[in-house]
């Protein structure tokens, strides 16, 4: 997927925070974009500041509803062709203490950060594979879905989920083809603490309404990355065919003592070489390494360049 000039992406969420972000610098790469959200005013607004005439489709998408997808992934075929690029970007979030968390806090987040994703892959991978051209999936994850923290229950278990459905997918359909990333951003500017505004009536009921009034008035958003410098990192990642497109140096320390941790953890007992040599897929993914030598590549190459 480095050649991304005239194919075509399909990026949910995309008018609007990141999905416009990502939107943006993939229509800057020569790509046709749709981008499918489930405002239809935020969908006008960024098809104005997209500005991308013919090479930009405008989609109203509930990501939840199956039917609704299959019928955009036909429009996005009708007008572009075979669709090459995935970007699973859509989500909403609550926080605050577990126990506050009702049920309709636990279906509504889960049903449209992991099942609106899974809908996503069920919708478009058979697509993908079919015209052999190659392709792209990148599912926007977060940094609270690889360093889980108090207050994000349900945000970072959906959030983990997807993290873990790239890795999982990577090894089994790069060599078909198609490239697996997740995309981790830190804090960015977005309209995600106004997600509420599109919960259905059906899940209403709140464990968190005054955790969401303080999290819309955060005073802090100065220190946000923009949509525009994601959405450019994205597409850096995507160019590298990176598994892991990560945006906040700050985090290195919690990363690192979290993969500490699950070292420290693992038993120091005698290892049973039958089992390992009959189950070796369970044991080690070779993702990883190749993903740190990608890396050190690419930050050897960052070197040279400065």
């Amino acid at each position: 997927m480095q050649n991304l000039q005239g194919k075509t992406a399909f990026v949910t969420g995309g008018a609007s925070g990141i999905g416009l972000g990502i939107a943006k610098a993939l229509l800057g790469a020569g790509m046709n974009v749709v981008i499918a959200d489930i405002r239809d005013d935020h969908l006008a607004a960024a098809s104005v500041e997209l500005d991308g005439g013919e090479n930009v489709l405008a989609l109203r998408l509930d990501i939840t509803d199956r039917a609704a997808y299959a019928a955009a992934a036909d429009a996005t075929e009708a007008r572009f062709g075979n669709i090459h690029l995935l970007c699973n970007n859509a989500g909403v979030a609550v926080v605050g203490p577990t126990e506050l968390a009702s049920y309709a806090d636990w279906d509504w987040v889960m049903g449209v950060n992991l099942g609106g994703t899974i809908n996503g892959i069920v919708t478009m991978l058979p697509r993908i594979l079919k015209h052999g051209e190659g392709g792209h999936i990148v599912n926007t994850s977060s940094m609270s879905g690889i360093m889980p923290h108090p207050g994000a229950t349900i945000y970072a278990t959906g959030k983990g989920a997807v993290a873990n459905m790239m890795e999982a997918m990577r090894l089994e359909l790069e060599p078909r083809g198609i490239i697996c990333s997740v995309f981790c951003p830190g804090a960015v500017a977005t309209n995600i603490a106004k997600a509420g505004e599109t919960r259905p009536a059906t899940l209403a009921d709140t464990g968190y309404a005054e955790a969401d009034k303080r999290r819309a008035a955060d005073a802090n958003t100065h220190l946000y990355q923009t949509r525009e410098e994601v959405g450019q990192r994205v597409l850096r990642g995507i160019l590298a065919d990176e598994l892991y497109i990560l945006t906040h140096r700050e985090f290195y320390d919690g990363v690192k003592d979290r993969a500490d941790a699950m070292v420290a953890a693992v038993p120091d007992l005698p290892e049973n070489t039958e089992y390992k040599s009959l189950y070796a897929v369970l044991f080690r993914n070779p993702i990883h390494a190749a993903e740190i030598a990608r890396q050190k590549s690419l930050n050897a190459g960052m070197k040279v360049d400065a």
